[in-house]
Formats: structure tokens, sequence, C-alpha cells
């Protein structure tokens, strides 16, 4: 073989190689990645979130998530002064978007179910009392009495896409709803991405989709409700879920005590002074989370045994109560739909 054809055979074979290469290159890089799980981590609403999801191309979407929970602060976050909600309650005249109004609607159906125990003109009456009771001493019946002349589901609507006051001093807080309904739209997001398996949580409040990275359903720890326990306490249940969202409220971390009784953090709007029973925290299960958000609320502000006759006959809930008996020693209970999921530890 002459040197000149046996160059001409290696440059092609060379040639040929090269090609088959860079088009086994080009194959790869046009599949799709394998699914994998992400874990992401952040802060809103004054709190902590946490998620875990399994996008289609293993895609970390952060950024996306992060300019949503913006825009969901952006409309019902009272801390930021231009939000929807305080141009609201500074009695702006605005008309509100698809957030707010989606969060006032449902808020008010809850109102209604719970004869007001769900309340999001309570507003004024806790600012009053200030975080942790620090103006109690300041409380008068008078002024109870006062303040309560401004609160009431009722007294607000929206018309036209603009809020209708009956009284301009009505302010809204959405604080009791706005964790959970945030779990929903962070959800929402995770489904337009086309993401099968997912977990949202936005200080404890959660929604699930499909199952974790084992393959299981998503398991979802209650904290033993200990009076001033750190913020990892030890468990008092586990919750299996299935596409399903839960929100937890209590009582045991925030509460004084005057006269030998214990008074806790959340306000009743129909009395305008703390909640005083042996409920101690409420877990609520439901389609969706903003639901079982103000629910839980809900629960802590009339009582066990309301609160279990709503569970019974209301078809979408389910609950996990933890209380105090004559002794002072916990006890629980638990709706019937909900025994096949709970699991006390």
């Amino acid at each position: 073989m002459s040197k000149k054809y046996f160059y001409a055979v290696v440059a092609v074979l060379f040639l040929v190689v090269g090609c088959g290469k860079k088009k086994k290159e080009v194959e790869q890089a046009t599949q799709p990645a394998e699914p994998a799980f992400v874990f992401i981590e952040g802060f809103t609403q004054g709190t902590i979130y946490h998620i875990v999801y399994e996008h289609p191309q293993g895609k970390n979407i952060k950024p996306a998530i992060e300019k949503e929970l913006e825009r969901f602060n952006n409309s019902l976050s009272t801390y930021i002064p231009t939000s929807t909600i305080s141009k609201v309650n500074q009695n702006l005249s605005i008309e509100v978007d698809t957030l707010f109004e989606r969060c006032f609607q449902r808020g008010k159906e809850i109102s209604k179910a719970t004869n007001g125990a769900f309340d999001m003109t309570v507003m004024p009456l806790v600012n009053a009392w200030g975080f942790g009771f620090k103006n109690k001493e300041n409380i008068t019946r008078t002024l109870v009495d006062s303040l309560q002349q401004t609160v009431g589901w009722q007294k607000v609507n929206i018309e036209n896409r603009q809020v209708v006051k009956q009284d301009t001093a009505t302010m809204l807080d959405a604080s009791a709803i706005a964790k959970g309904y945030g779990v929903d739209v962070i959800a929402m997001l995770l489904d337009r991405y086309g993401c099968k398996n997912f977990m949202v949580e936005i200080g404890g409040e959660v929604s699930v989709k499909g199952k974790n990275k084992k393959g299981k359903l998503w398991r979802i720890g209650i904290n033993q409700p200990k009076d001033n326990a750190p913020i990892k306490s030890e468990l008092q249940a586990v919750v299996e879920l299935n596409n399903q969202a839960l929100a937890t409220s209590g009582n045991y971390r925030n509460f004084y005590i005057e006269g030998g009784k214990k008074f806790a953090h959340t306000i009743d709007p129909q009395t305008g002074y703390p909640v005083q029973h042996s409920l101690l925290s409420a877990t609520v299960v439901a389609a969706d989370c903003m639901t079982a958000d103000a629910y839980a609320t809900s629960f802590m502000v009339m009582g066990m045994e309301k609160a279990k006759r709503i569970v019974k006959n209301s078809g979408e809930l389910e609950a996990f109560f933890i209380y105090a008996d004559d002794k002072g020693e916990y006890k629980t209970w638990i709706s019937e739909g909900l025994k096949k999921q709970l699991k006390e530890l």
C-alpha cells in the first residue's frame, strides 16, 4: 500500500469516527435529561419555605418560584406599603388583582361557614393587643367595644374589582390564610412546569402531589404542643398525604397567664379578646392549603367541640386535634377519614 493511499484511508477513518462521535454527542444533547428531584429553600412571608420537586428535565426553577412569591407578597403582604392589601387598608381607590380577589372571596366563604370564627377584618384588634400581647395592659372594654365596630366580614365586599367598606376604619389581614394560599400558588406553578411529584412547605403549611424520591407517599410530621418548645420539637404524629394539603395552628408557643388562666395568641373576632379553651393544636387536611390554613385558625378560635362538628359535617375536611384534659394531660382526636393516614408516635 502506498503512503499516499494509506494516509487517505486514515483520513477517511478519522472523518467517519469523528462524525460518528459528533453525531452521538448531538443526539445526547438533544435528549431530555433524566428527571431528578430538586430541593430549594428560601425566605418569604416572614418565614422559611422548603420545596422539593421532580422536574421533567431536572431543572432548578427557583428564579420562577421566587418571582411568583414576590408577586404574591406584592398582593397580600401587610408589611409591604405598596401591596394591594396595604392600599386597600389605606382606602386608596384601586382595582384589586386576581390573587387578592381569590383570597378575599375564599376567606368570606370560610367566615360564613365558621360563623365568623375566621375573619380577615380582625386586624384592628390584633394590632391593639400587639404581638405577644405586649399591649395587653392598655386594653379596656371600652377600647375593644370601639374597635369591634370596625370588625366583621359582612362589612366589606368586592364590587367591580374594588373593595367596598361600610366603615373606612375596617382593615384586612390575610395572615391566617396567606401562607396556605402561597403554598397553593407555588403548587400551581409547579403544575404548569409539568412537575408530577412535589412537596411545597411555607412556615409549616404543606401541599403535596404524587410521591417522594423513594416512590412513596409524602409523610408530614406534626409537633407536640409543648409550651415554649423549640421550633424543632418532638413529633406527636405523622400524616401520609395523597395529593392533599395540610395546615396546623397552635396556641402553645404564644400565650400569657393571668389569674391562673392561660390566654392564647388567637383573638376571637366576636369577643375581641384572646381565646381560652383546651384545644392546643389543630391540624387540618384538605384539598387545598388555603382552605386547610383558614380552617385550622378557625378551629383554634371556636374550640374543639364546635370544630369537631364542622369537620364531621363538611365532607371536605379531615382533622387531628391535640387538647388538654382536666388534669392538663395531652389527649388527641382524629377524624374518621384521617385514621388510615395518620400514625401517632
